[in-house]
């Protein structure tokens, strides 16, 4: 038999570790199959050869995605020259839909199968996306129970394949953690300019938070070492215009998040997938993004209502405000300080939340296996029947 090549494609530091989980399940169940992509340490070390490193491909926001245009326009053309050369079976994308979506249209133009893992937030931005994707994909993967009912229409296969951060959150628990009462995580998000424009008012509010209780402490949870330095560099800054944060206790790790998820009784955290990883972890959080001012702006225009009136993907699932949510001008010291105190032990708000995480982990696990054995499943299965049947 013919050795199967299978592409994963993303550029996401979570869609890495989504792509390497996934990658790992296909190697179990055939062995000889050739896996190649883009993505960054995650895959690499689950045996996928990357022909692309995307470590610092993860950008939000107009601004930002304009200043990498020529690098991406570069992967753009090399990507298709590989497929054209190397004609893999079947190319699986992950998320990032600026780049994967017009790469996905010509490689589906070259005749090779593509499928999709984790849907782009359609319901959220463009709508008028749906009909593109079910023109040129096999097949969408989703990971939350609302997505089937967004796509419905389309004439897409659509499966619900479970969260994949169920089983990985599951895989990083410690059972001899106990969790610190008086230990604050403080999430200041993936990119630099997550930690830029969130960093300052969240050390604000562990001032606030300190001058309240004394006895509370602070640890800064990194993913990768540049943001590490960045963060570094922004509390060294910090430090020298208010002197009273060396009366804090402030830990500041780097890819220790896991740990520091079952380390803490509560967190403060930049919006994003690490709100939903927190929450399957049973952390209370409060969270809070900041956009560059013009991408704010544009982003306005373009979504003009929230989709389930929320941006933080936990309420979105749930479709209430589990975690306090705040975005913009929204984001002061006060109001975070007082958002943080209402899930703290005794806080009124506590139990309430601890509740609705429990609700979460249900409404996001599909089945007894994992997710992503069911999204490597699908994937297969959609590879075999498009090796079997004619053109």
């Amino acid at each position: 038999m013919k050795q199967q090549t299978i592409w994963i494609m993303t550029g996401e530091s979570s869609g890495d570790f989504y792509g390497a989980e996934i990658a790992k399940a296909i190697f179990k169940q055939r062995p000889g199959t050739i896996i190649r992509g883009m993505g960054s340490h995650h895959m690499r070390d689950a045996g996928v050869d990357l022909f692309v490193d995307s470590s610092e491909l993860g950008v939000m926001g107009f601004i930002e995605v304009f200043a990498l245009l020529g690098t991406f326009v570069r992967l753009y053309f090399d990507c298709i020259r590989r497929a054209k050369e190397e004609r893999p079976d079947i190319v699986l994308m992950i998320d990032y839909p600026g780049f994967n979506m017009r790469l996905g249209k010509q490689l589906a133009k070259l005749g090779i199968p593509v499928v999709w893992y984790i849907s782009p937030q359609v319901w959220a931005w463009r709508k008028s996306n749906i009909p593109k994707f079910a023109a040129f994909c096999k097949r969408m993967m989703v990971i939350f129970p609302f997505e089937p009912d967004v796509w419905k229409n389309s004439g897409l296969d659509v499966i619900f394949t479970g969260h994949p951060l169920i089983e990985i959150v599951k895989q990083r628990t410690d059972s001899t953690l106990q969790r610190d009462p008086n230990r604050l995580l403080i999430l200041p998000g993936s990119r630099h300019g997550e930690t830029s424009r969130l960093l300052v008012p969240f050390l604000q509010t562990a001032l606030i938070l300190h001058r309240r209780h004394p006895a509370l402490k602070f640890a800064i949870a990194t993913p990768r070492e540049k943001v590490f330095n960045d963060v570094q560099a922004i509390v060294a800054e910090f430090r020298k215009n208010h002197p009273e944060l060396n009366e804090l206790t402030l830990e500041i790790s780097c890819h220790d998040t896991a740990r520091q998820q079952q380390l803490c009784i509560a967190g403060l955290a930049a919006s994003g997938t690490v709100t939903v990883e927190s929450a399957i972890a049973d952390l209370p959080l409060v969270s809070a993004y900041r956009l560059n001012p013009v991408t704010f702006v544009l982003a306005v225009i373009l979504i003009r209502k929230l989709f389930r009136n929320a941006f933080t993907m936990v309420n979105i699932i749930l479709n209430r405000k589990t975690f306090e949510e705040f975005l913009q001008m929204q984001v002061r010291p006060q109001a975070l300080a007082n958002a943080v105190d209402r899930i703290l032990p005794g806080g009124s708000r506590r139990e309430e939340v601890m509740c609705d995480m429990a609700e979460l982990r249900r409404e996001l696990t599909c089945g007894s296996e994992s997710a992503t054995v069911n999204a490597a499943n699908a994937l297969l299965e959609v590879l075999d029947k498009t090796t079997t049947s004619p053109a």
